[in-house]
């Protein structure tokens, strides 16, 4: 069975090349007996990494179960559907500006109404603060949605950990608010979906990667702290455990280098089993975050979640 097709194949000895090339120095976590002060650290590292900001983008706020959620808003004239977009970051960095160039693209070509959630980060608001502002976010666009937009439909989509949380956030429109029903689809990204840790989590063949197994765990401990292995096991935090039937389409992307490529792989075999419409999108020799390169293979990835949008609308 092949998992990419003959134009994604042209693209692979540019993937290659940049691995061989791969900034891996760049990327690591700063040195710290703090975890907590190691953490600030990078988030205020990652805003030398954030694009211009857009014309459209508009800050504002919305009521959450902690108090006020940060939001970061692109509306287009006459929005036909909405979008919920949820960054990534390990659950304990980054914001929305770091998705302005893709969101804004998202929002102008398919006219989406598209709110990005800043979220509550990890290890100062652990599980389950970021799932319980996404879930809030996602509730009031669906009940804001109509009278501020004129539509009541919406995707959901992330990045990393914007790809959990936005499986998370559809498990639970499905199952605490019965409105799977208004979910167009979800564009799930390299996310991680079994917080146990998946086959590639301990190795992927010794390619470079954003992630590292180390970082993984770090990762997963500032956002489940103490959790036991039963407990990483709730559907909750780790969806490819959940009832996967009843849902809407979910296009699921990864590259084959990334430490969690197997998340994606069982998630949307299962979700397929479950006969749940799925897609699976693998980039060969694509690391853990490779859409920030502006290489062939990203704009691939652009154009394959643009017409998957667009064939839902």
């Amino acid at each position: 069975m092949k998992l990419w097709d003959e134009e994604i194949e042209g693209y692979r000895a540019e993937a290659q090349a940049l691995l061989a090339n791969f900034p891996t120095e760049q990327f690591q976590s700063p040195d710290s007996d703090d975890p907590l002060a190691s953490v600030r650290a990078q988030r205020e590292a990652m805003i030398a990494f954030e694009p211009e900001a857009s014309p459209m983008a508009h800050d504002s706020t919305i009521a959450g179960p902690a108090g006020d959620i940060p939001v970061r808003l692109y509306i287009p004239e006459n929005p036909r559907a909405m979008f919920l977009h949820l960054h990534g970051g390990g659950w304990s960095v980054g914001r929305p500006k770091m998705s302005e160039t893709a969101n804004a693209h998202i929002a102008t070509k398919h006219q989406l109404a598209l709110l990005s959630v800043d979220y509550r980060l990890a290890p100062e608001h652990p599980y389950p603060a970021a799932p319980d502002d996404c879930e809030a976010a996602a509730v009031w666009m669906l009940e804001n949605g109509p009278k501020l937009w004129g539509t009541e439909k919406m995707f959901i989509g992330g990045e990393s950990a914007g790809g959990h949380l936005s499986a998370v956030t559809m498990l639970r429109l499905r199952d605490r608010h019965g409105a799977i029903d208004r979910v167009l689809g979800a564009n799930l990204v390299f996310g991680m979906y079994d917080f146990r840790g998946t086959p590639s989590f301990y190795g992927n063949g010794g390619r470079p990667d954003f992630l590292s197994p180390e970082g993984i765990l770090q990762a997963r401990e500032h956002f489940t702290p103490n959790m036991s292995e039963a407990d990483r096991r709730n559907p909750d935090v780790s969806p490819l455990f959940a009832d996967l039937s009843g849902l809407p389409p979910c296009l699921i992307s990864t590259g084959t280098v990334d430490h969690i490529a197997d998340d994606s792989y069982f998630l949307a075999v299962r979700m397929a089993a479950a006969e749940s419409p799925v897609e699976l999108a693998v980039y060969p020799d694509a690391p853990h975050g490779f859409v920030v390169f502006p290489t062939e293979m990203t704009k691939a990835h652009e154009r394959r979640i643009d017409a998957w949008i667009a064939s839902l609308l």
